[in-house]
């Protein structure tokens, strides 16, 4: 499957935006999906993740009641819906696909997309 991110931009603290992950075929029902980020010097991070069906999702807990992961599968597209966004949250997010449903390992993961750059300014 290959997926394409998009929806990044430049925001003030404080605002919103909402990331998209369009994936190609007709097999992302099969797919557990998740965000991940990497800031600036930093090691990628795991952000969110979704079930097959939506009906499970964990967070890294610096983003609970700021972030929503939900996912359209008539679609093909999982969203990043982030709120209350803070400078920290300043990175490039990806997003990736796996057959498994499980903690958010990011080795786990089977198919990564390009990246979305989000830039909060303080």
């Amino acid at each position: 499957v290959q997926l394409q991110a998009s929806g990044g931009g430049l925001v003030q603290a404080g605002g919103s935006l909402r990331l998209s992950c369009e994936a190609s075929g007709r097999t992302f029902l099969s797919y557990a999906m998740g965000w991940f980020r990497q800031a600036p010097g930093k090691e990628r991070e795991f952000v969110a993740s979704i079930s097959w069906s939506g009906g499970s999702t964990t967070y890294r807990d610096s983003v609970k009641g700021r972030f929503t992961i939900s996912r359209d599968n008539a679609k093909n597209t999982v969203y990043l819906q982030m709120n209350s966004l803070k400078a920290e949250d300043t990175a490039v997010y990806y997003c990736a696909a796996r057959h498994t449903w499980g903690p958010p390992r990011q080795y786990e993961y089977d198919y990564w997309g390009q990246g979305t750059e989000v830039t909060v300014s303080s």
